[in-house]
């Protein structure tokens, strides 16, 4: 389907459309959290990265990454239109993911990345485990 607007147009239509998050995602999350008896974490805890949650006296933070978004392949979720531009977003996004995890490290703190999928899929022992090695 060939779109109604220019690419300039489009362009800047879809630079004001910003991310409300991936809430059924977070909100799955807060549900295994539940289930395994996960307390102590945060959310909108202002830490460079943004985590989607914080658990402060452990010094653990969860991602929960968009398997699009942040480059998973579990599915085949290629666009075909303006594939470049795609391929280039998800480029930079995988690169500050690498960047947020590895400063978060480097000050102590514990850094978890759940695929989208795996949340789905309620496949968070990691968590889980690293959760109960520290209380």
């Amino acid at each position: 389907m060939a779109d109604t607007f220019t690419k300039e147009e489009r362009s800047q239509i879809m630079k004001k459309v910003k991310s409300s998050k991936n809430k059924s995602t977070e909100f799955k999350l807060i549900e295994l959290f539940k289930y395994y008896g996960i307390k102590g974490w945060r959310r909108n805890f202002k830490l460079f990265g943004k985590p989607d949650f914080v658990f402060p006296k452990l010094r653990i933070v969860v991602f929960a990454d968009g398997c699009f978004w942040h480059g998973h392949n579990c599915r085949n979720l290629k666009p075909e239109q303006n594939k470049e531009y795609w391929e280039q977003k998800i480029k930079r996004n995988i690169k500050r993911d690498q960047l947020v995890t590895e400063k978060l490290t480097t000050k102590n703190w514990t850094v978890l990345r759940f695929w989208e999928c795996q949340i789905r899929k309620g496949k968070i022992e990691e968590l889980v485990n690293c959760v109960r090695t520290k209380v």
